[in-house]
């Protein structure tokens, strides 16, 4: 691919000599295009200096789009089914639903830092922030306990 220069053309003798998908394939053509260096394959008959291998070019751009496309839906359909059976979506949680009760305890409660209670867990001083703020907004929007309407 180094040595290739505009006014080229590379030829291989299969496709999957050249790319490792068809995405892989489309995109190593279209910097080949862009650098004016025409393509051939030989085995698919393939030539990117010719109207025909143009399209064929084009057509396999458009397949490949469409697999991207086709494969986000899937993924999108999947996360949100596993979302439906209650899975959990993402890196697992660094701590338990109790640890972060004691975090939050400890931090609201006896004033600890977020530092020390971050060192303490192994978990990044962020984490511990995100944890009290979550502790917080619960409180916050929790009914008034004790109280009954009049």
């Amino acid at each position: 691919m180094k040595a290739v220069k505009p006014g080229d053309m590379l030829v291989v003798w299969r496709l999957d000599r050249l790319g490792r998908s068809l995405l892989h394939l489309v995109e190593l053509l279209e910097v080949l295009s862009r650098k004016e260096i025409e393509f051939q394959s030989v085995t698919e008959r393939i030539d990117t200096s010719s109207a025909g291998g143009r399209l064929v070019f084009h057509m396999m751009a458009a397949l490949a789009e469409f697999e991207r496309h086709l494969i986000s839906e899937r993924t999108v359909a999947g996360i949100e089914a596993a979302r439906q059976r209650g899975a959990h979506i993402g890196r697992p949680h660094r701590l338990t639903d109790a640890q972060k009760r004691e975090v939050a305890h400890a931090v609201i409660n006896e004033g600890k830092k977020y530092a020390e209670m971050a060192a303490l867990f192994n978990v990044h001083h962020c984490t511990i922030r995100r944890i009290v703020a979550d502790a917080r907004a619960r409180v916050t929007a929790s009914p008034a306990r004790g109280h009954s309407a009049a």
